[in-house]
């Protein structure tokens, strides 16, 4: 590892992960090692994490869970230097569970480790108090080297979300999208939980589409109900369904594949059938209404009929 000295604060660079010195570094060994915190829902890849981070001398796993319950019992009754979140779990979000336990534990270093590259959910973890987030893909050794940084007092992030971070966060306003005034002053997560608001779903419903927890959740509607001037969930509801709508002009022309329903038009093609005695095909033209009913077949060699105000039986009522 590689440490670069800027002013008063650090770089450190290792092959997949980055970190800026936040605190004074804590140096760990064997006789006092990085105490570390499991929290995932899947058995083999807490397994795999513990049995990984073992084999080091100077870090030690003294607990783990899979899901929010049991990490807010467990997780202050150990005590750890530092706990390995998943951001995504059955029952919750392992960023509000970071935002519970660093409330108790205020020393407690948060590493969040994830499948999936959102930025908004690293800006969501910064925001909590995490100290790192890093994917599921990190090598093993990246992923040692990352819990040594966070617990020394550094923060690690990983490099592909954090830049797209950066970018998004540094972008021309005009680059952005045209919203309605009433969405202006809501981050994509709220407008995205005003959405589902406006689809019916419940908080934990919502929860369980985002990944987050019902207490996560309840927070996101009361900043939106607040900046949009409104008190009540129904109100929001109503607002989200009303921007939805298009505007009249917006709809779309009908598709030249639909059939319509007026007065369907006649069209005539032509038949051909071998005639007894000739030589050669005779054309016989042969009558029907388009995408109304199916076209009716000529019995020994008789016309269908037509009503009345088709034009009368046989030839002489086709439109030429």
């Amino acid at each position: 590892m590689i440490v670069v000295a800027h002013g008063s604060q650090s770089v450190c660079h290792t092959s997949g992960v980055q970190g800026v010195d936040m605190t004074e570094a804590h140096t760990f060994t064997a006789q006092d090692p990085i105490r570390v915190f499991l929290l995932d829902d899947h058995e083999v890849v807490r397994r795999g994490i513990a049995d990984l981070l073992e084999t080091e001398p100077d870090i030690s796993v003294v607990g783990d869970a899979e899901n929010v319950e049991h990490a807010l019992v467990r997780a202050p009754a150990v005590r750890p230097h530092v706990a390995v979140l998943d951001v995504r779990l059955p029952d919750g979000d392992g960023i509000s569970v970071c935002r519970d336990l660093r409330s108790r534990m205020p020393e407690l270093a948060v590493l969040m480790l994830t499948s999936f590259d959102d930025e908004e959910a690293l800006l969501d973890a910064i925001m909590a108090g995490a100290s790192g987030y890093v994917l599921k893909q990190i090598k093993g050794s990246d992923l040692v080297s990352a819990v040594r940084t966070v617990a020394s007092g550094q923060s690690m992030l990983d490099p592909a979300t954090t830049a797209r971070l950066m970018r998004s966060l540094r972008a021309e306003p005009a680059e952005a999208p045209a919203l309605a005034p009433e969405l202006a002053g809501l981050s994509p997560r709220e407008r995205e939980i005003l959405t589902l608001i406006g689809d019916g779903l419940t908080n934990r419903e919502i929860g369980k589409r985002l990944y987050l927890s019902e207490k996560t959740v309840k927070n996101h509607i009361s900043r939106l109900l607040a900046k949009l001037g409104v008190q009540r969930r129904v109100q929001a509801a109503v607002l989200a369904t009303h921007l939805e709508q298009p505007e009249p002009g917006d709809r779309p022309a009908p598709s030249a594949l639909t059939p319509s329903r007026t007065a369907p038009e006649r069209r005539c093609s032509v038949r051909t059938a071998e005639s007894p005695g000739r030589r050669g095909p005779t054309a016989q033209p042969q009558c029907h209404r388009a995408a109304v009913h199916p076209p009716q077949r000529a019995e020994r060699g008789r016309w269908p009929r037509q009503g009345r105000g088709d034009g009368g039986p046989g030839p002489a009522g086709c439109a030429r």
